[in-house]
């Protein structure tokens, strides 16, 4: 009546049983989705369910680190079973549920050994861990405990931001789909801006981007020809200057009737102070990250104020991350191989490191996945660099238009139902 496996394995010498055992993967999710996040959770969910060989079970962690402290974690494996797996791929927003959860800075705080006990409870030796900067941090810090107490989990970071920010890596999941949402939204703005052309008219478009501008610099890839809208765009890499931006909104005004202007929400006067502030205090969220809104409010009331113009202001909001109607084939395409690259490292023994997008050199755009330091990119921000800004602060340059046109490229046929897109969700129980 014994269990032959297990009588196998009682029997096997202690330094060879970690080679026969099948080890158990876990992935979670955090911070602010985007609308390929569940792509790159796809990559390392089939990737890993194709290693039968070297897995067991792979685990989601649902709400991340937080949630699993909590013990709220789901077998990924029923996925594929039910189909719903492939349905993932095309699915915006965080199919495991999100945090914002900062794990202490005090290696030696009590919740290390909690999240080990619970590591090792579920047989975990592989962790997937797909979020931008402070998802980053939180793989650094757990490799970094793991290797303070001789723990042998590996653990990586799938990268994924709409903000593009993180560095050592030429750009990241989420930026493409993003930046085609903006620059195709921009255009529809400006086309509907532009009907009525006996009277003067200011539009401002509020684009996501706390300290990096890359998203509103993608509004520039809505012009269809030069001087076409929009005609001014600032981001939060220069100062702004309230008085100089009635200026350029007055001379821009001498060429087109109808004027689309696009900021970044994170446009501030160069020492410290959001342009946000100026009409009122602002709250912070769970990480102490200033929650900005209203800066084109602002603007708006400023424009109608010193210059009697019609003027309205959009924020774009939400809507730039979670849009699969406007999903980049190129970015879907990256996000999934780079959660499928990830276990591939994984399995190949690197630990505390990020996957990073190196694009090769040349006139064709391709890009080669690579590996770097996760302690490197975490707590740091990778900004527009200052030679792509043109116009004293109020565009930007070719430079930025080469660089983004490869990424926002390929249209995504979103499965649909009933003439609506037919998205994946998760059953309310772990």
């Amino acid at each position: 009546g014994i269990d032959i496996q297990l009588w196998e394995y009682v029997c096997v010498p202690a330094e060879f049983k970690e080679e026969i055992m099948k080890k158990n993967v876990i992935v979670g999710q955090s911070g602010g989705p985007t609308a390929v996040i569940n792509a790159s959770l796809y990559g390392v969910i089939s990737e890993a369910l194709a290693r039968e060989d070297d897995f067991e079970k792979v685990y989601g962690m649902v709400n991340g680190v937080e949630g699993f402290l909590n013990g709220q974690i789901m077998d990924m494996g029923t996925l594929e079973k039910s189909g719903e797996l492939e349905l993932i791929r095309t699915t915006p927003g965080s199919y495991l549920g999100s945090c914002r959860y900062k794990l202490p800075e005090d290696l030696e705080d009590k919740i290390y050994p909690e999240l080990f006990e619970k590591f090792a409870e579920y047989g975990i030796a592989y962790f997937f861990y797909i979020g931008g900067n402070d998802s980053m941090d939180t793989v650094s810090k757990l490799s970094r405990y793991a290797k303070n107490t001789g723990s042998d989990i590996r653990f990586l970071g799938i990268p994924k931001t709409i903000d593009n920010d993180l560095v050592h890596t030429d750009h990241t999941p989420g930026f493409g789909s993003a930046a085609k949402y903006v620059a195709s939204t921009v255009r529809e703005i400006a086309v509907d801006a532009s009907v009525y052309d006996n009277k003067k008219s200011v539009t401002i478009v509020e684009i996501m981007g706390r300290h990096a501008g890359w998203l509103t610099a993608a509004s520039a890839l809505a012009r269809k020809f030069e001087g076409d809208n929009p005609m001014l765009i600032y981001l939060p890499e220069t100062a702004f200057d309230p008085e100089r931006f009635l200026n350029d909104v007055t001379a821009a005004m001498e060429k087109t009737s109808n004027l689309v202007v696009c900021i970044s929400e994170g446009i501030n006067d160069g020492n410290g102070k959001f342009i946000c502030e100026l009409s009122g205090d602002v709250g912070v969220d769970t990480f102490g990250h200033k929650m900005l809104t209203g800066s084109g409010k602002y603007l708006e009331n400023l424009v109608k104020e010193r210059l009697g113009v019609k003027v309205r202001s959009i924020e774009l909001n939400v809507c730039q991350r979670c849009s699969s109607a406007m999903l980049s084939d190129t970015d879907l395409k990256e996000a999934a191989a780079a959660g499928a690259y990830g276990v591939k490292c994984a399995l190949a023994g690197e630990t505390g490191k990020m996957i990073a997008f190196h694009r090769v050199p040349g006139a064709e755009y391709q890009i080669e996945y690579i590996t770097e330091d996760v302690s490197l990119i975490c707590n740091q921000e990778k900004t527009v660099p200052a030679e792509w800004i043109t116009g004293n602060g109020s565009d930007v340059g070719r430079e930025f238009i080469e660089y983004a046109l490869p990424l926002i490229r390929g249209r995504v046929e979103v499965p649909e139902k009933d003439g609506l897109p037919l998205f994946a969700y998760r059953k309310r129980h772990f």
